[in-house]
C-alpha cells in the first residue's frame, strides 16, 4: 500500500494538518517517515487518529491519551492500563452528571421567578439557589404569590 501524505491523511481523518503536526510534537503519534523531507504515513495512522476522535469524545484529555498510547511496552498491560484510566473517567463522569443534575434543579427553581426588578431578582436567586441572602433578616423570604415583593412573616 501506497504511503499517504500529510494532507491525505488530513482529509481521511477528518481533521486539519496542523492537528497531525501537533499529535506528532507531544507524542501521542509517532513521527512519520519522511521522503524528500515530507511526512509519509502508513495508512493505520487513520485508525489511531480515529481512537484520538473517539477518546477526546469520551472525555479523555490528549495527556491521558498519549499516556495509553506511551504504554504499548510497559510491564502493565494495556488492558489492564486501559481499565484504569476508563474507571477514573467512569469516577469524573458520575461527578458531572452529579453536578448536571443539581444546576438542572437550580433552573428548574429558577422558571417560578416572577420578580419585577433585578434586586428582587437577586434576592430570589440567592433564596433558592443559595441558601438565604447572607445579609438577609430572620423571617424575611420572597413571596410566593407572584409578585416579586419580599414578605416579612
Amino acid at each position: 500500500m501506497e504511503d499517504l501524505t500529510i494532507s491525505q491523511v488530513a482529509g481521511q481523518a477528518g481533521i486539519r494538518p496542523s492537528a497531525i503536526r501537533y499529535y506528532e510534537s507531544i507524542n501521542v503519534l509517532p513521527p512519520p517517515r519522511r521522503v524528500s523531507g515530507q511526512r509519509r504515513y502508513d495508512a493505520a495512522v487513520i485508525d489511531q487518529l480515529t481512537f484520538i476522535q473517539i477518546a477526546q469524545k469520551l472525555g479523555f484529555t490528549l495527556t491521558e491519551i498519549q499516556l495509553l498510547f506511551q504504554n504499548r511496552d510497559a510491564e502493565v498491560p494495556l488492558s489492564d492500563f486501559w481499565q484504569g484510566l476508563a474507571q477514573q473517567k467512569l469516577t469524573e463522569v458520575d461527578k458531572l452528571i452529579q453536578q448536571a443534575l443539581g444546576i438542572r434543579k437550580l433552573l428548574v427553581r429558577g422558571l417560578n421567578c416572577h420578580c419585577p426588578n433585578l434586586h428582587d431578582c437577586i434576592n430570589c436567586v440567592l433564596t433558592n439557589c443559595h441558601g438565604s441572602p447572607p445579609h438577609a433578616a430572620k423571617n424575611v423570604r420572597p413571596n410566593r404569590t407572584g409578585s416579586g415583593t419580599v414578605q416579612q412573616d
